[in-house]
């Protein structure tokens, strides 16, 4: 137990101060930190708690279901184009806030993805979502959606090679995944 305090006393003491000023903040009734409280923390705290189950349960699932040398095979160091496409089209598919990527990507990796195809699927995840991409052509049309998409692409497949070859060559000296 120590250790594990040891471990995790940044953590907790991060935890500790936020509470301190939540009771501080609704004590003395700091408008911004009521604001903070209220609204931002309670509505990120109930989607963390609706989402987060549903989303272990499925990679739970994907890594039971799912065999290491599937993933290797597809999207693997060796799979080139047909692995950058094929976890772009799983990004895509996908719905729901960046942390929820975070684990699908973890799990990735310990399947054997290539670095470089867990950077594109980040990426990808982050700007090119298909629910996403629904809500942006209403607000702001089709014309500006697909030209985003035609300029965004090829930025993150090269920003993604980029840092899966420096996070390969430097795996020594970086905490891995």
């Amino acid at each position: 137990m120590k250790e594990y305090l040891n471990k995790y006393k940044f953590d907790f003491s991060l935890i500790i101060a936020f509470a301190i000023f939540t009771v501080y903040s609704l004590l003395a009734s700091f408008q911004p930190g009521i604001v903070i409280v209220k609204n931002n923390f309670w509505e990120f705290l109930k989607e963390m708690i609706l989402a987060l189950p549903v989303m272990f349960i499925l990679i739970g699932l994907f890594d039971v279901w799912v065999s290491k040398e599937k993933v290797q095979k597809h999207i693997g160091e060796s799979s080139g184009i047909k692995g950058v496409l094929l976890v772009m089209l799983l990004a895509f598919v996908q719905a729901g806030p960046l942390y929820a990527a975070f684990p699908v990507a973890y799990i990735l990796k310990k399947k054997g993805t290539s670095s470089v195809n867990i950077f594109i699927y980040l990426s990808s995840y982050t700007m090119a979502k298909v629910p996403m991409l629904t809500f942006e052509i209403g607000f702001l049309g089709l014309k500006f959606s697909i030209l985003r998409l035609i300029l965004s692409i090829p930025v993150f497949i090269l920003i993604g090679i980029i840092m899966g070859k420096y996070f390969d060559k430097h795996k020594g000296t970086i905490n891995e995944v």
